[in-house]
């Protein structure tokens, strides 16, 4: 059965939602491997993700898929 709309849509914006919470925690990982292993004194990011930034990532894996090839 295929998916509807909706269901595609709450997908992509649940693929979009851990992108970027992955993409801040791999950035708070490196910077505490930096500050620990090379006593460098980054401070850590405070990286609130907003729904702007969710329904933004969300819109271009959607342009992605519906790109025609």
């Amino acid at each position: 059965m295929s998916k509807s709309g909706f269901e595609i849509r709450a997908d992509l914006l649940s693929q979009a939602q851990g992108m970027l919470a992955e993409n801040h925690n791999n950035q708070v990982m490196a910077i505490q491997y930096n500050n620990e292993v090379l006593d460098q004194k980054t401070p850590l990011p405070i990286n609130n993700i907003t729904t702007s930034d969710v329904i933004k990532t969300a819109k271009e894996l959607y342009e992605f898929v519906n790109e025609k090839q």
